[in-house]
């Protein structure tokens, strides 16, 4: 019992203290049943009631072994049976033999008791055993699961602070894309600008050529009529000729310089509205002009370009409403790019070819019209054809394109004008870039 009770509060890691108490009651207990083995003597008897009756009233008075009650619960039948049977005796030897038999039998079923409760109690203990071992693994668990835990707030704080760290940058990156994008948008805007600014001055070129011509020829004839007026013998019929050839001159003066008049009005015209308000437009006089503009905006910086164009236009396509200023941006940007095809096309020496730019309008039904440029320049490679709305992709050589051209004309005319702008091509042969608008 003593055993059990040190082994079961494990006493000499717990209490020490009673450790060493309940080793001297051991041996005092060992001690006694030596004395009662050897010697028949009543007093070793009461030394034993008294040591179990002191070892109940610990359990059941003293905090620390409560744990261990069930023991007194199995030895409790046999301790009052046999203090029983002795005060009997004690009292009256008679009375106890005529018991005698009664006491035999119940310290036989207490002897029972005894070992059915020691039984139970052992598998109960068992029980608790794997019970406490489990409740150590999940603390060992619980406290590897903290540590872990510990470990992982660590690394997700320093996850955290890195992916901050990223976010910072990856912002300031953005930002400073974001400045690049504005800055080649304006370099792409002045780009064509400049386009449209030396197409215009090729194109004013020729009716002022004319004008100063045509000037200079009559300044010539008025001197010569001069002159056969101061002679006595004047000509009538010379100075008749000379008039009605100054009043041609004049005549051709007259309509070049509407003809250049009418160039800087239009573009006036194109470039004086800021609030890219739709308004009714002839889309066929709008891209003649951007035609002959991109014609002779490349002529202007290579002399020794050059290319047929082939125009048409639908007279049945009627004005239509557009912001003239975007739409002439977009028309531009596919001429220059089809008179750009033609042309590294033909600087492959390519027998018999011919460079060809066309353009056509026409009206497809009452509520859209199309508009097709066309080249039989290089085309497009089926395996870049996907990239080429796509902002900053071009496939032009670093310095002469931005890549920004095609994907703002795609903005102007999907977003802008809620069209369609869509390109069909075969790599070697053409490329034609149509564009539907709603009317």
């Amino acid at each position: 019992m003593i055993r059990y009770i040190r082994t079961a509060l494990q006493t000499a890691v717990r209490f020490p203290e009673w450790d060493r108490i309940l080793v001297i009651v051991q041996y005092v207990a060992t001690g006694l049943l030596v004395a009662d083995t050897v010697t028949d003597t009543g007093f070793i008897k009461w030394l034993w009631h008294l040591l179990l009756l002191g070892l109940v009233g610990a359990a059941y008075l003293l905090k620390d072994f409560r744990p261990v009650r069930n023991v007194w619960l199995a030895v409790g039948p046999y301790i009052a049976i046999s203090l029983f049977g002795d005060i009997a005796r004690l009292i009256s030897r008679d009375f106890y033999n005529s018991i005698n038999e009664i006491v035999e039998i119940a310290e036989i079923f207490a002897f029972v008791w005894l070992f059915a409760t020691w039984l139970s109690s052992q598998k109960q203990q068992k029980a608790l055993e794997k019970e406490r071992q489990k409740r150590q693994q999940e603390e060992e668990q619980n406290r590897i699961i903290a540590s872990q835990n510990v470990m992982l707030e660590q690394i997700v704080a320093e996850r955290t602070a890195e992916l901050t760290r990223q976010k910072e940058e990856l912002e300031q990156t953005l930002a400073e894309l974001k400045t690049t994008q504005d800055q080649l948008i304006q370099r792409e805007k002045m780009a064509s600008l400049g386009e449209l600014t030396a197409g215009i001055a090729h194109e004013i070129q020729n009716p002022l050529n004319f004008v100063n011509n045509f000037s200079e020829v009559s300044v010539e004839l008025v001197e010569e009529l001069r002159e056969e007026r101061k002679k006595n013998d004047r000509d009538l019929e010379l100075e008749d000729e000379i008039l009605t050839d100054i009043a041609q001159n004049l005549q051709k003066i007259t309509h070049h310089g509407k003809r250049a008049d009418s160039i800087v009005k239009g573009m006036l015209q194109h470039s004086r509205s800021s609030t890219s308000q739709p308004e009714p437009t002839d889309l066929n006089n709008l891209a003649d002009e951007y035609l002959r503009l991109a014609y002779h905006g490349l002529r202007a910086s290579d002399k020794s370009f050059n290319a047929t164009m082939v125009m048409d236009f639908d007279e049945k396509l009627g004005r239509v409403s557009v912001v003239p200023q975007d739409l002439g941006r977009v028309l531009l940007n596919l001429f220059t790019n089809a008179f750009y095809a033609t042309e590294q096309k033909r600087k492959t020496g390519l027998e018999g070819y011919q460079p060809t730019v066309q353009v056509s309008t026409r009206r497809l039904d009452a509520t859209a019209i199309e508009i097709r440029v066309r080249d039989n320049g290089c085309g497009i490679p089926q395996s870049v054809l996907t990239k080429i709305f796509q902002p900053f992709f071009t496939t032009k050589p670093t310095g002469q394109g931005t890549g920004l051209g095609l994907s703002l004309s795609y903005d102007i005319i999907t977003k802008g004008h809620g069209g369609e702008l869509t390109v069909e091509t075969a790599e070697g042969e053409f490329t034609e870039f149509i564009i539907r608008l709603p009317t």
